[in-house]
């Protein structure tokens, strides 16, 4: 004889059900209900036994009145309770709203920073070089044909920098205000200033040297025309 032996599959464990656990709404109509009997057993007890025995319809009203004011105010907070729920729900999404606003406008605000940095060193480079070429021109007139010494090329070098320099941080300062608005100005005055200084500096060093080569150039080619 062959025995077969069966084993029943394993049952899945489920994980416990959120539903076996009371809610405040279900706990309160619990509480409510309890009150509900016992304020009712009360006045039964009153009405019937210390009051004389009054009458079935006494008991039957007074029970009517009792229950209905406690559905009243079930009624009323549970209402309460939702329109709480509602307006936290809905203050929860202003506010995600809102951020994600904030966060798109602080991009925005990156992009036109940058946008405004690289136009600024671009103006700023181009500007410079007109500067070096103008300046380059007026050392040779000083120095060839009006005959000036150094302090002269150096003087006309600091005062065409300095009438640069302050063209540009207007035209930006206008730029920022008209273009970009009031809110930013701030924020690329002081990114503008900072990179316009940093560009005016490196460039203004490379053309004093410049400069300071090209009057020793020119020098020997004086000494040596008139030698």
């Amino acid at each position: 004889m062959c025995f077969h032996t069966f084993q029943s599959s394993p049952q899945p464990i489920l994980p416990p059900s959120n539903l076996s656990k009371p809610s405040v709404l279900v706990v309160l109509v619990v509480v409510v209900v309890v009150v509900v009997v016992v304020v009712v057993a009360v006045v039964v007890v009153v009405v019937v036994v210390v009051g004389g025995g009054g009458g079935i319809v006494v008991v039957v009203i007074v029970v009517v009145v009792v229950v209905v004011v406690v559905v009243v105010v079930v009624v009323v907070v549970l209402l309460v309770v939702a329109v709480v729920v509602i307006v936290v729900v809905v203050v929860v999404v202003l506010v995600v709203v809102e951020l994600v606003v904030v966060v798109v406008e602080v991009v925005v605000v990156v992009v036109v920073l940058v946008v405004v940095v690289v136009e600024v060193v671009v103006v700023v480079v181009v500007v410079e070089v007109v500067v070096v070429v103008v300046v380059v021109v007026v050392v040779v007139v000083v120095v060839v044909v009006g005959g000036g010494g150094i302090v002269v090329v150096v003087i006309v070098v600091v005062v065409v920098l300095v009438v640069v320099l302050v063209v540009v941080v207007v035209v930006l300062l206008v730029v920022a205000v008209v273009v970009i608005g009031v809110g930013v100005v701030v924020v690329v005055v002081v990114v503008v200033v900072v990179v316009v200084v940093v560009v005016v500096i490196a460039v203004s060093v490379v053309v004093l040297v410049m400069v300071v080569v090209l009057v020793v150039v020119l020098v020997m080619v004086v000494v040596l025309v008139v030698v």
